[in-house]
């Protein structure tokens, strides 16, 4: 676990643009049990490619006209059992920090796992993300 004074500026960058950090398992249910309407997921991360590619990406993303209802995250090594109960809804992929889901009317629709970030240029990353916002919502 990573101390939380060391990741909120990371956290922050998110919250800053409207996502909602969630800490609790409950908090995580109460999103992706939503049967319907968007929800836009990012499990953050102190890697690089959190910081390059997947937060700038999101960020970029969320502003497109079309966007997820709700935008949430939670923190990999800090907020654990947030995580945790996040990665349930995620099956069958492997847990993989970072990563980013979009869920409508509470099924997964569209995943990105580390290897779909990692290396990547942030604008691609964020069309993909625009692309799917512009199917999904």
């Amino acid at each position: 676990m990573y101390p939380e004074q060391m990741t909120r500026p990371m956290a922050q960058q998110l919250e800053n643009e409207g996502f909602v950090s969630l800490k609790t398992p409950e908090a995580v249910r109460e999103y992706l049990d939503k049967k319907e309407g968007t929800t836009f997921l990012i499990i953050n991360s102190v890697c690089g490619c959190a910081a390059a590619n997947a937060r700038p990406a999101a960020i970029a993303a969320s502003k497109n006209e079309k966007h997820p209802d709700n935008l949430i995250t939670a923190f990999a090594g800090v907020d654990g059992e947030a995580v945790k109960e996040a990665r349930l809804y995620l099956f069958p992929y492997p847990p993989s920090s970072p990563s980013m889901a979009v869920f409508k009317d509470g099924k997964l629709v569209h995943m990105m796992e580390r290897h779909n970030i990692e290396g990547r240029p942030v604008q691609v990353v964020a069309q993909e993300l625009v692309d799917t916002f512009n199917q999904y919502c």
